[in-house]
């Protein structure tokens, strides 16, 4: 199962009027956060997200948005690091789980 970042954050956005189904979303995914359904790429694990940008930077359509890098990254290495929830101290008494984080 994929890692989960931080929920409910995630900026990655799928705009089927322009999807064409080719998956190129998903081979570059590293946390398969998009799937295919329909002919059409949907978000299956938006809390995988770790907002790189891949998918966006890789579609010829232009059917894929993220605000590549706002998901706090390092927030979630941190926490790994020294066993504390994620927090990117965005400013005071912001934690990176609250979604008004703007790191």
């Amino acid at each position: 199962m994929p890692m989960t970042y931080l929920r409910d954050v995630a900026s990655v956005e799928v705009h089927g009027d322009k999807c064409r189904g080719c998956g190129m979303c998903l081979a570059v995914c590293p946390h398969r956060v998009l799937e295919i359904q329909a002919g059409k790429a949907t978000i299956a694990r938006r809390d995988s997200c770790m907002e790189c940008g891949a998918c966006w930077r890789n579609c010829p359509h232009g059917a894929i948005t993220v605000n590549a890098g706002v998901g706090c990254a390092y927030a979630i290495w941190r926490g790994m690091l020294y066993g504390t929830p994620p927090d990117c101290s965005c400013g005071e008494g912001t934690s990176s789980t609250q979604a008004s984080c703007s790191c």
